[in-house]
Parts: C-alpha cells; structure tokens; sequence
C-alpha cells in the first residue's frame, strides 16, 4: 500500500486544541487496528504536527484524513501529499 502524510498547522488556541488530542489518539490507534501502520506527532517548536500512514489511494487517504477530530472540530488546516519513498 501506498504511504499518505497529513502535514497539519494549528488554527486554534492549545486548550482548544488538546480537548480533542484524546479523541485523535483514539482515531490514531483505529487505523493501527486497521492495517493503515498511522504514526503521528507535532513538531517540537508546536503549531503543528503530521500524521504517516498507508492507503489504498489518494481517495482513500483522504476520507481517511477526513474523519480526524482534529479536522471535524476545525482545529487545524492541512494537507494531504502521497509519500514516494526511494530507499528503505
């Protein structure tokens, strides 16, 4: 399977943004269960994060995507790229 990253920017303030951190953990842990290998993670100066996991396709990746707390409660913009590795 193809691999996606979500590359995200926070449009929140941080206490609105870390009451939905649970419910992503929770969402992240699901497409674990799933097969989808999601690993996610902020960067350290904050404001933002990305989310890697693997999909079908691009449409795949996006509906995916789309059922992020984080995006259904408006707290970040974002992008969604497929990730061609060239060495593993």
């Amino acid at each position: 399977m193809p691999w996606f990253v979500k590359i995200e920017t926070g449009i929140v303030d941080k206490t609105t943004f870390d009451r939905f951190v649970p419910a992503h953990q929770d969402y992240v842990k699901r497409l674990i269960q799933q097969g989808h290998q999601a690993k996610t993670g902020y960067w350290a100066e904050r404001g933002g994060g990305m989310m890697l996991f693997q999909a079908a396709n691009l449409a795949e990746a996006e509906a995916i995507v789309a059922q992020d707390p984080l995006i259904q409660n408006g707290c970040v913009d974002y992008q969604v790229h497929e990730w061609c590795i060239v060495v593993e």
